[in-house]
Parts: C-alpha cells; structure tokens; sequence
C-alpha cells in the first residue's frame, strides 16, 4: 500500500479483497457469453447505450448512443450492432477502436434502475445488409459499430436508487446554465453566445438525423 499526502492507496488484488471482501456468489455465476431471449427483450426497448472504449496508450472514451427503442440490431446469439448517426465527427470512441477493439456498453431503459452490460470485441463497418434495418426518418447510417460479445450481464439496481436518477422529485435542469453559456464559458469559439443559443435552441432537433 502506498501511502503520500494523508492518502492511502491500494496497489494491488490482494489489498482490494482485504478491503471489499469475496465478491457475492450470485455476481460471478450471471455473466453469460451469449444473448438470452431477455437480453433480447432488453435491447428491444432500450433507445439509450453507453460504449466505453480505450486506445493503445490507455487513454478512454465513453460515448452515448441514443436512438428509438430497439435502435441496437441483433444479428445472432454471439453479434450485435449499433448505427452511427450525424454528429461532431471527432470519433474518437472509433479512433479508439482501430488501436483496441475491446468494448464495453451499458443499456439503460428510462424508468428501470437495473441495466444490461455487455463488453466484447467491436469492428467499424461501412456497408452490410442490416444497415436498411437502421434506417431511421430516412436516414440510413454510412457506419455501424459490429461488437462480437465475451460476456453479457444484468447490473443491479443500487446506483440508480441512490442517485435517484429517474425520480424527477431529484431533478434540478436549471442548476447550471444554458448549454450555450456552457459552451462560450470554457471554449474559445467563433460563434456569440446569441448565436449558440440560436444553434442549440429548437432548430437543433431538426438536424437530428442530418
């Protein structure tokens, strides 16, 4: 164990189980390596997923990925795939996945406080069959995101329950200002803050989709 500062810092397994403890026999045996019919059932209603990626230096990424309810593709027990739809274009979970295809993603469905976690091995692909599947108002993705599935599990409910995530008695939007003055108050950018707030006002659901 390290020590610096007043902070002691674990550095090492055995260290962290002295701490922690066992883990609990049922969050060992849930992990599967294949889609169940209620893994299934989940990515059918789910319009919401996280992918954490990271690159060959270690450097990390977590990107959301939102579409309708049942937006993820199931191409078979093993294979799923999710499109890519208009955005900033930095790509950086992407560029990340060139150097390490390792990924992992967290499927949440809005009002459940469990969620689905997948983690497996993705590929980049530029045209298949299933892209007609992903169409979406007309808009059909040049990308998708292929992962090929290790390990599939349900996560248990306690961190939504603390956060009170979906309890919207917990909810204050306004405790920060507008997504605009946040933008112009830690970026140099070229725009004014009235032509932010134009962009990110009504007209930007518009352009969604391209």
């Amino acid at each position: 164990m390290a020590v610096s500062d007043g902070m002691r810092e674990i550095t090492s397994e055995a260290e962290l189980r002295e701490l922690l403890g066992a883990a609990i026999p049922r969050s060992l045996t849930k992990e599967r390596a294949a889609l169940h019919e209620r893994d299934r059932q989940w990515l059918a209603a789910s319009p919401f997923c996280l992918v954490a990626t990271s690159g060959a230096d270690g450097s990390c990424d977590v990107s959301p990925k939102g579409d309708p309810p049942g937006f993820t593709c199931v191409l078979d027990d093993r294979t799923i795939a999710l499109p890519d739809r208009y955005g900033n274009r930095r790509a950086d979970g992407f560029r990340n996945i060139l150097a390490n295809p390792h990924v992992g993603l967290i499927y949440l469905i809005p009002g459940r406080k469990e969620t689905l976690r997948i983690n497996g091995r993705a590929r980049l692909i530029r045209e298949a069959p299933f892209f007609d599947e992903m169409i979406v108002k007309g808009h059909r993705p040049v990308l998708a995101l292929l992962v090929e599935i290790d390990q599939i599990f349900f996560h248990c409910m306690k961190a939504f329950m603390r956060s009170r995530l979906w309890d919207p008695g917990s909810w204050d939007p306004d405790a920060l200002p507008s997504h605009a003055r946040l933008v112009k108050s830690v970026q140099d950018t070229g725009e004014t803050l009235a032509e932010l707030e134009s962009y990110y006002g009504p007209a930007y659901a518009k352009g969604l989709y391209g």
